[in-house]
């Protein structure tokens, strides 16, 4: 079996991939259900395994609650065919499957579709993971959900081909920052997956380097906003923007999201913060840490979860409430 990123040692996960691939090799209809506002690593991990499931003969959806429509920069993945509107999303299935989601919440709407369904299988590799499956398969040491997904292939005796790969590199570029952050195997499975014939530059450029105009003007407003405040996280250093209503109106979740990674290049702080407006008072946090912060320990306590690098939560309130009430939980 080749070696995916940070992934635990064989014999700490023979015992889940055997579980779960029973449960998937005994559904004759299964969901394959991603996160809300959904990223590269639940679209690819979602699209691959629901590819496998269809090749065998299974009957089976894959699906997001929100928004309406899948990120147009992932609307050329292998498998989108298999996407449908959440809902369409059916109730009773033999197995529902969870990609990428750390809690029933991150389902949103088609959290239900977990208390209906015959068993229910969770892939993932968030630290905070609730476990709420009736199967956990999560390894925290994994870079991202597509290289849990590629080990699980691999113990299916699954052949990586082409289509797989495209998708499974989508979640691993994405995840690793395009391969900024990576583990010991991360370049491993890249390699191993660009071996199939995938254009993996032309991938990332789509995922992570396309933007239309109006990011710009969003990003000039938005970053001239930014405050630091040096005192924050035991004196280590917070730096942090909003997004107003106003700010995104028109763009892709993916441009919003994408301000994070900009933010966090100030020097001067440890942890980067950006509060994301969804209607009044209520936003999306994204948190990221340099080294010495674990930042999903800070968005547990309020409410959210994630990795220790990079974590987020969601709250309500004026502005400047929801930034006071994270000044005080980093301490």
């Amino acid at each position: 079996m080749t070696t995916t990123p940070g992934a635990r040692p064989e014999a700490e996960t023979q015992d889940e991939f055997a579980h779960a691939i029973d449960l998937l090799e005994a559904a004759e209809s299964v969901t394959v259900l991603c996160h809300i506002h959904p990223d590269a690593d639940t679209i690819g991990s979602g699209l691959a395994l629901g590819l496998v499931l269809a090749r065998r003969g299974v009957d089976v959806q894959v699906s997001f609650a929100a928004p309406a429509e899948l990120p147009g920069s992932m609307d050329a993945l292998p498998g989108r065919e298999l996407l449908v509107p959440a809902e369409d999303v059916r109730v009773d299935v033999d197995l529902v499957v969870t990609v990428d989601a750390g809690s029933k919440g991150r389902l949103g709407a088609l959290s239900d579709r977990i208390d209906a369904a015959d068993a229910t299988l969770v892939i993932d590799h968030h630290r905070s993971n609730t476990r709420f499956g009736t199967w956990n398969v999560v390894d925290e040491n994994a870079v991202s959900t597509t290289a849990v997904i590629a080990r699980l292939f691999d113990a299916w005796n699954v052949d990586i081909d082409r289509d797989l790969a495209e998708c499974l590199f989508a979640g691993l570029v994405t995840d690793t920052g395009s391969f900024r952050w990576v583990q010991p195997g991360s370049h491993t499975l890249a390699e191993r997956l660009l071996a199939t014939g995938i254009d993996g530059a032309a991938l990332t450029q789509k995922l992570l380097d396309t933007h239309p105009f109006a990011w710009l003007p969003m990003l000039g407003s938005v970053l001239g906003a930014a405050e630091l405040v040096p005192d924050a996280a035991g004196g280590l250093g917070l730096v942090y923007t909003a997004i107003l209503r106003e700010d995104s109106a028109g763009l892709r979740p993916e441009e919003i999201e994408s301000v994070i990674d900009i933010v966090r290049t100030a020097t001067e702080a440890e942890v980067a913060a950006v509060f994301k407006q969804q209607s009044g008072d209520d936003w999306t946090v994204s948190l990221r840490a340099k080294t010495q912060v674990d930042v999903s320990l800070v968005a547990t306590s309020l409410g959210g979860g994630g990795h220790r690098k990079a974590s987020g939560y969601t709250a309500t309130g004026s502005k400047s409430d929801v930034v006071a009430s994270l000044i005080a939980a980093l301490g």
